[in-house]
């Protein structure tokens, strides 16, 4: 099981440094530092569900829950991505057995 976890942290770390390259290059491309969110990265990939999570984030869960939600949208994306890939890294690395 810690294979797959470790192979997932992987993946993640990958997707978050892809995200940060991509940034780099629209920084360096408009001469100003651009940073995407969760939600701006949401939205390019399928914009409808996007819509669609946000009204039911809305309409499902207590008032300040929906607050939440949207500050975690509102992140930066290669961060979110990176962080949670680095601690999925240490929590399921590898064990090394004692001597």
């Amino acid at each position: 099981m810690s294979v797959i976890f470790r192979f997932i942290s992987l993946i993640l770390i990958v997707i978050a440094l892809m995200l940060l390259g991509a940034d780099v290059i629209t920084s360096l491309q408009k001469s100003q530092v651009t940073v995407r969110s969760i939600e701006q990265v949401w939205g390019l990939i399928d914009g409808g569900s996007l819509q669609a999570f946000k009204s039911w984030v809305e309409a499902t869960l207590p008032a300040p829950v929906p607050g939440w939600t949207y500050s975690l949208l509102s992140m930066w994306a290669w961060g979110v991505v990176g962080v949670v890939g680095v601690i999925l890294a240490f929590l399921f690395g590898r064990r090394h057995a004692e001597a």
